[in-house]
């Protein structure tokens, strides 16, 4: 069995696999839990799903069979003042919460929603460090701000405003020090030799693999075992506690909220998803349940690069207007029409995953909580993770399906939650049930053909003898634009998390393989 080296783009485009990268865990003690019994809708996680890969117009036909007589509405705006918008609050993210030189940050990351090949056509960024914020003109046109507000990282201003539509707020960790507790809640690491049967000289090598193209722009390489890390290394100017760019690892995360929301007795998998948006007499939104907008499912029209039928020359893709466009994401989803009945097209679209964090901030506030601090509150503190941001919407949404920032080891700790099934130090945070849910394939996928997608997780199925990674079949990943992976692998105890700049997407794949090869031979399988 072979593995893609090369990903022309960051995720799956036209029925053909991209290559992902490792997932990063940390973790804590397992055991324990119980209770929060979950609806599981599909079967056992796969252990060694195979597929002929589909040729993109049997993709498009299939989808074109199934199709519903709805009108699709392109969002409006400029292109280039969508471009120049992605591109403001991606400077002002690299500089204000990553550290990074604004130079550097121009040259190397934000690429998915501030194109490179357009930043040309536009002023330099102009950093104002007294204002936290970032400003780029556009010749005979509007110059856009992006501006740091906060714990909910950096937001591009709408047109004709100089603030955002929601109050800030601090969120600050109930955590101790980390460097006065133990991993995996804290940063002390064991002093203890590890384990002998791990070929640790192996290990180092794959590190020493991970870093090994420089033009791979790679920024954090995280290895742990059993939930102890064996192995990290980092760009100069960055450490295992810098905020990075993780774009849309950011959807487990939303899949993470969801499971404790579920296992909170708010939500099940098989409910109706409850938009308010959709509650009028005779609309059929109200078929699709939650497990759709995790299986990315739903059915809704929106127009995404990875859509099969996507042209690059047409109007400007929903799915990453969600970002750019400065408005109200979760009311943008919530309004578009059904393009198929949902659990029965599988397509990669940012509308599902940004619904489903609303469904998060709808429950948290009936409940009379403050929302903001929910996923620090509920999630993060309890598995010791410290550095996360999640950015909003100018509306106070979290636009968590991508803007997202967190550390290499933070990442191997959620990673490391998922591997423990749920549960933390003995204590259940998911559902039982639902790590099984999230890396079991989609109906939606299964029936494309493309055993490739479970519940806000890549799989690592295969396809003409191809699977993304070098790893067991068995394997489960996050995946986000330009090279950022943190792969879970079960059948080795095994987390692996890659994290690294725009610059680098079209280089990362093969020292990633090389790095994947080199831990299958150092780690025997549990």
């Amino acid at each position: 069995m072979r593995s893609l080296h090369r990903p022309p783009r960051p995720w799956l485009a036209a029925g053909v696999l991209v290559l992902a990268s490792l997932l990063s865990a940390c973790g804590g003690g397992g055991g324990g839990g119980g209770g929060g019994g979950l609806p599981i809708v599909g079967g056992n996680p796969p252990t060694n799903t195979t597929a002929e890969l589909p040729s993109r117009e049997a993709l498009i036909a299939r989808a074109r069979s199934l199709e519903l007589a709805t009108p699709y509405v392109p969002p409006p705006g400029n292109v280039l003042e969508h471009n120049t918008s992605g591109y403001a609050k991606a400077m002002c993210s690299a500089v204000f919460i990553t550290g990074l030189d604004p130079d550097v940050a121009a040259e190397t990351v934000g690429y998915f929603v501030g194109p490179y090949s357009e930043r040309k056509k536009v002023g330099k960024p102009v950093v104002d460090r007294a204002k936290r914020e970032v400003r780029i003109a556009i010749p005979g046109g509007p110059t856009l701000t992006a501006r740091q507000f906060g714990s909910q990282g950096c937001v591009t201003l709408p047109p004709g405003r100089d603030d955002v539509f929601f109050t800030p707020l601090e969120v600050k960790s109930a955590l101790p020090d980390p460097s006065t507790q133990p991993w995996p809640m804290g940063d002390v690491l064991p002093s203890t030799p590890f384990p002998p049967n791990v070929n640790m000289t192996k290990v180092n090598q794959a590190v020493s693999a991970a870093f090994g193209v420089p033009e791979a722009y790679t920024s954090a390489f995280v290895v742990t075992h059993k939930g102890r890390i064996l192995a990290e290394r980092y760009m100069p100017g960055i450490g295992p506690t810098t905020p990075l760019e993780s774009w849309s690892m950011g959807k487990s995360v939303v899949a993470t909220m969801m499971g404790v929301l579920i296992r909170q007795g708010v939500y099940t998998l098989d409910q109706p998803a409850p938009i308010p948006e959709w509650q009028g007499e005779g609309d059929g939104r109200q078929k699709i349940r939650i497990s759709d907008l995790l299986h990315m499912s739903s059915g809704l029209r929106i127009k995404a690069p990875d859509d099969p039928d996507f042209d690059p020359n047409g109007t400007y893709p929903d799915h990453i207007y969600f970002y750019t466009g400065r408005i109200n994401a979760f009311n943008y989803a919530a309004t578009r029409p059904q393009q198929w009945q949902p659990n029965l097209v599988g397509r990669y679209r940012n509308t599902d995953p940004v619904l489903a964090s609303y469904l998060v901030r709808l429950a948290v506030e009936k409940r009379g909580e403050e929302y903001l601090s929910f996923p620090q509150r509920e999630l993060f503190d309890r598995i010791g993770i410290r550095s996360m941001v999640l950015e909003t919407d100018p509306y106070g949404n979290f636009l968590a399906q991508g803007y997202d920032f967190m550390s290499g080891r933070d990442w191997a700790r959620l990673a490391n939650l998922y591997l423990q099934d749920g549960v933390w130090n003995g204590e259940r945070i998911l559902p039982e049930g639902f790590v099984n849910f999230v890396r079991t394939v989609a109906p939606g996928w299964a029936a494309d053909k493309r055993p490739i997608y479970g519940g806000f997780f890549w799989l690592n199925g295969t396809m003409n003898n191809t699977t993304a990674f070098p790893v067991p079949t068995s394997a489960y990943y996050m995946l986000g634009a330009d090279g950022q992976v943190v792969l879970i692998v079960p059948s080795h105890d095994l987390v692996v998390v890659r994290i690294g700049h725009s610059k680098g997407a079209p280089a990362y794949g093969r020292p990633l393989n090389d790095a994947l090869k080199l831990l299958m031979e150092a780690i025997p399988a549990s």
